[in-house]
């Protein structure tokens, strides 16, 4: 009797769990979202280019973000998240008109600089301290080096050794329940059925985050005048200072401040954005430069000829074509976001030669793809690692100059060769799909400073 009781409880509870959620799920929407999935360049260029109006709203359902709504009813959105409108506009033009704009990238990169030595004193530790032929893991001290460069372009120097390390794994544990998700998460009761644990999960981070957030909010209250390394104010200071539209106004002129609530989505955003594809991007070029050492060789020599001993600036970065060239063909191999089927439009054969191979000389003058870029043209798209349209990645710029100071710094004092494990086979490139597609097995490489 006692076991049948505590059987119907479990059941009773996890109903109530579900009717909770969906709920919530009607609130946002009333009709049921169909989720279609684009392989095709050409289908993706009409959706998005062409018909960029039609499309500009992102699929609520596969954002678990947005699946925490307020009492009222109201999304909680992010810049990602946020149907196209005045409000979305108000965010991301915060945004690019603040911290990311281009004309603030050239004062940013004594900062990059910053962090990726000390990427670089941090592996070298790792590499004494671990033995082993001078062999480390690259993922986790990459991750930690970007996460203190966002956090202090996000917080600005209000936060210590012991915030970011909770704030560095709430992102993380986020990204990983997010991408813990079914492929065919589509916001049904069937989803949300098989998703359990994870909604479970992120609601309780969500919670997290606003436990972290709310005293360095307060704190940036007090601290408005402190810059980021004497640069730029940190991005949450634009969201105090923020006034969007008034959804319950009938004056469309009518703006208010940002809720508290509504910055931590965009925080997490900004913080999540910043650091998981770009770590990931670095992961795999570097891979590909320890299977075939002679693009390593090649890079090299270019960074040394264009920067020799100084240290590495917007304009040296902008210099180096080898450079450019093996980032994008990086991210044409292994777009970093899980969406559009972005791998197999990179990878496709109607548009690429020999697309399963690592070619960064296609992106080189005369190469077939000289005038292909991080984002797609009007014409034609043949890769999207940061998207396209209306909605493509605000922060394009800023993350590929991160990627080539991490790359050229990490490649210019060290000579990366294959690890024990791997001598025989070379490094495993299978991909792993979550929030963003990691390597399946991180990479474990030897370093050896170079003299």
């Amino acid at each position: 009797m006692a076991l049948l009781l505590t059987l119907l409880t479990v059941a009773l509870c996890f109903l109530a769990f579900l009717l909770f959620f969906e709920r919530s799920y009607n609130r946002r929407s009333r009709a049921q979202t169909t989720i279609h999935t684009i392989r095709d360049p050409a289908v993706a260029h009409r959706a998005l280019i062409e018909n960029a109006d039609d499309f500009a709203n992102q699929p609520a359902s596969i954002f678990p973000v947005s699946l925490a709504v307020w009492p009222n009813g109201d999304r909680n959105d992010n810049i990602t998240t946020a149907n196209h409108g005045p409000h979305w506009r108000a965010l991301r033009c915060n945004l690019t008109a603040q911290i990311i704009h281009p004309s603030r990238l050239c004062s940013l990169a004594p900062l990059m600089q910053d962090a990726a030595l000390a990427l670089v004193a941090d592996l070298l530790a790792r590499a004494t301290r671990l033995g082993a032929g001078g062999e480390v893991a690259i993922r986790v001290p990459t991750n930690t080096a970007l996460f203190g460069l966002v956090t202090l372009l996000c917080f600005g120097d209000t936060v210590d050794g012991q915030n970011r390390r909770a704030l560095g794994h709430v992102v993380r544990d986020n990204m990983d329940a997010v991408g813990e998700l079914s492929p065919r998460f589509d916001g049904s009761m069937v989803s949300k059925l098989v998703n359990w644990r994870a909604f479970r999960r992120i609601s309780a981070l969500f919670d997290r985050q606003t436990e972290l957030y709310r005293p360095l909010f307060a704190a940036r209250r007090e601290s408005r005048s402190k810059v980021c390394g004497g640069i730029v104010h940190p991005y949450v200071d634009s969201l105090l200072d923020l006034r969007v539209p008034d959804g319950d106004s009938k004056n469309g002129d009518v703006r208010r401040a940002l809720r508290e609530g509504e910055m931590v989505p965009l925080v997490f955003e900004f913080l999540g954005a910043g650091t998981g594809s770009i770590t990931t991007c670095v992961e795999w070029t570097l891979a590909h430069l320890i299977n075939q050492p002679e693009f390593q060789t090649r890079l090299r020599r270019e960074i040394d000829d264009v920067a020799g001993g100084a240290p590495l600036s917007a304009k040296s970065l902008r210099s180096m074509p080898y450079l450019n060239a093996l980032v994008l063909e990086s991210l044409r191999m292994h777009p970093p976001l899980v969406m559009f089927k972005l791998g197999d439009i990179g990878r496709d054969k109607a548009m690429w030669t020999d697309p399963d191979e690592f070619r960064p000389e296609r992106f080189l003058e005369g190469g077939e793809a000289e005038h292909v870029g991080p984002l797609p043209g009007s014409k034609e798209i043949r890769m999207m690692p940061f998207g396209a349209g209306h909605r493509h990645c605000p922060g394009v710029g800023m993350a590929m100059m991160l990627i080539k100071c991490f790359l050229a710094t990490l490649v210019r004092e060290f000579e990366w060769t294959l690890s024990a494990q791997d001598c025989s086979r070379g490094v495993d490139m299978t991909e792993q799909d979550g929030f963003v597609k990691l390597m399946k097995k991180p990479l474990c490489a030897r370093v050896a400073r170079r003299t």
